[in-house]
């Protein structure tokens, strides 16, 4: 696998607890700038899914 290349939210441009992507054609990477080596594997699907329940608030607390 060639090296990913890591994106993280404008509003986290100098913060150190921030979440990061990489998107690729078959897969979206995410992980954490506190814990890089820890990396979740989601398909486009289960991507679009989690951005869609993020923007209709199914996780806010």
């Amino acid at each position: 696998m060639e090296p990913l290349t890591w994106t993280r939210p404008s509003a986290c441009a100098d913060a150190t607890n921030c979440p990061e992507v990489a998107i690729t054609d078959d897969a979206v990477y995410v992980r954490s700038s506190l814990l890089p080596s820890s990396t979740a594997q989601l398909t486009l699907p289960e991507w679009r899914d989690l951005l869609a329940g993020i923007r209709n608030g199914e996780f806010d607390a």
